[in-house]
């Protein structure tokens, strides 16, 4: 093992769930998902085999914004519960071995949080310099706005002091100026607090905004290195938890990903979500070819030992397809969300994975299966375990953000509410409850859930995934994404098939300057129930996948310890 290889960096071999508590399980029966009900469900999530919960933001808010819009960084919303509540959850997770990190919005407030009230009162009071403000009247931003159709302008006129306030995101949502020492140490206080309480690390909201300097005078703004904050940040948790983790949303080509790591230092960012990667996925399975995907992962950069990327399919936000040309976008629309309504500000969708991929079982496990063997944590969105689709009747981003499915009783097990006092509406028809629920899902051995629980747990057993280098397997068939993870002298192969035919892969399981001798005896030993393939002397292999087919394997020698 080497020295990096420690527990201290968990996060390398995690498995992260993200769930939003109001629309997970509601204990109390008002309609609203809360942590007493969160806390009822956490033996089902160490069951799954997550190591690792991500709560959306759980902080007082006006809700315009699914709980990203907060008034206090210091509380629990009262609708989740108390303070007290969120402390009897973190303890529970920790009973069962799990960890629990949380969003952290560190770009902006609510309009209604304390402190803008304040600013809005007069260009001098003592909370102004913590939002940003201009006099003379801004230029046309209408261009930049983040959700077009929504927004207008990045800078809204407010009517008591006639200044301008910018906000990268909704008029609602005033920017915060990070630049602020004040502002700082309020950041730094509350991400102390959460620590202190048991939290593992935070998921950093659109980090690129918060490090913004727009606003700012430009002589001030050239003295201004944004990421100094960054790493002040992280230096800031290290200090408190030095096991905590800072995972940001940064939607940037790989080379301004590597900025927000900290470059050479790794000083930054613990983890980032491999966007670019999730995106070419998406074109690679419009396509049935492997190799959009296979381009982008291999024009990865290489990352300091203590950063990582985080790898999914899905999450909470619209399914962004903004790295992608035009014409490639326009593809996967055509595949995966040809009516209008099923794409968002015209550069994604609002869709789940299974609706997607019109319920085909094969297709869908070939995808988690690809997922969770490249080299990074994979996260989960709440409900992809059972196949839960999306409610296209919901505006924006709420199509895929309804209740959690428990069973086939009243509100999907959700909530005894009555249906009209639901914090959302619950998917109808196909992928509704009647259909995909957890209850069903876990009693049936064929299942998705059981698929996936025991896909984290050779992940779980693969430390290679978190740990290893990456290499593309040279062969010949396009819709073919083959490739090895080799960590310490172990390695995996691991083949997964993009199209609908049959196909003969073959390959070798390292590099042409690997001696024969090495692979002399050796087999492919097979990690699900498939079975074992014999190695060439040279490393070459043959192996048959079949529709949408995908096989794990690690390269046995005679003598190597096997696995319980």
């Amino acid at each position: 093992m080497r020295i990096e290889q420690t527990s201290d960096v968990w996060w390398k071999n995690a498995v992260i769930y993200c769930l939003d508590v109001e629309t997970f399980f509601d204990d109390d029966g008002d309609g609203t998902g809360d942590f007493a009900g969160l806390t009822q469900r956490v033996d089902y999530l160490a069951a799954l085999g997550v190591t690792c919960i991500w709560l959306m933001p759980f902080y007082p808010s006006p809700d315009r914004d699914d709980g990203y819009d907060v008034t206090d960084f210091f509380s629990v919303d009262p609708r989740l519960g108390t303070m007290g509540d969120l402390v009897e959850f973190i303890r529970t997770a920790k009973d069962r071995g799990l960890r629990v990190i949380a969003d952290f919005v560190v770009n902006h407030t609510s309009n209604r949080h304390p402190w803008f009230v304040e600013a809005r009162k007069s260009t001098d009071n003592p909370y102004r310099d913590y939002y940003v403000w201009r006099k003379d009247t801004p230029p046309d931003t209408s261009s930049e706005v983040v959700f077009p159709g929504e927004q207008t302008s990045l800078w809204t006129q407010d009517d008591a002091t006639g200044e301008w306030y910018l906000h990268m995101f909704a008029e609602y949502q005033p920017d915060l100026n990070v630049t602020h020492p004040a502002v700082r140490n309020e950041i730094a206080k509350a991400m102390g607090l959460w620590l202190q309480l048991g939290l593992d690390g935070f998921r950093l909201d659109a980090v690129p905004f918060f490090l913004e300097t727009r606003g700012e005078p430009k002589d001030e703004a050239a003295k201004i290195n944004p990421h100094e904050y960054l790493a002040a940040l992280r230096s800031f948790l290290n200090r408190r938890n030095g096991t905590a983790v800072l995972l940001g949303e940064v939607n940037l080509p790989y080379k301004e990903q590597l900025e927000y790591f900290g470059g050479s230092l790794g000083n930054e960012l613990n983890m980032q979500f491999d966007f670019m990667s999730m995106q070419h996925l998406y074109l690679s399975l419009a396509r049935q070819d492997a190799r959009p995907l296979a381009e982008s992962v291999k024009g990865r950069p290489p990352l300091h030992p203590d950063n990582h990327w985080a790898m999914f399919v899905r999450n909470h936000d619209e399914l962004t397809l903004d790295k992608l040309s035009d014409a490639e976008r326009q593809e996967v629309f055509a595949a995966f969300g040809p009516e209008k309504n099923m794409q968002i500000y015209g550069r994604g969708l609002r869709r789940r994975l299974p609706p997607m991929l019109d319920g085909d079982a094969g297709r869908i496990r070939m995808v988690y299966s690809l997922m969770f063997s490249l080299p990074g944590t994979p996260v989960l969105f709440y409900g992809e375990e059972i196949g839960m689709g999306e409610d296209l009747k919901q505006k924006s981003r709420a199509a895929v953000r309804t209740p959690m499915q428990w069973n086939t009783e009243k509100n999907g097990g959700f909530s005894a509410a009555k249906a009209s006092e639901l914090v959302a509406p619950l998917v109808r028809g196909e992928y509704g409850p009647e259909k995909v629920n957890a209850s069903a899902a876990k009693r049936d051995p064929d299942s998705l859930w059981n698929f996936m629980a025991t896909l984290i747990q050779r992940y779980r057993e693969s430390p290679e995934l978190g740990w290893g280098d990456f290499a593309m397997i040279d062969q010949a068939e396009p819709a073919v994404f083959a490739h090895t993870v080799s960590s310490s002298g172990a390695t995996l192969v691991l083949l997964h098939n993009f199209g609908p035919d049959p196909v003969k892969v073959a390959g070798k399981a390292g590099p042409d300057d690997v001696p024969r001798r090495a692979y002399k005896g050796a087999i492919l030993l097979d990690l699900f129930d498939g079975e074992n393939v014999p190695l060439e002397p040279d490393g070459g292999f043959t192996v048959e996948l079949g529709r949408y087919g995908y096989r794990w394997f690690r390269v046995h020698r005679p003598g190597d310890r096997l696995a319980p």
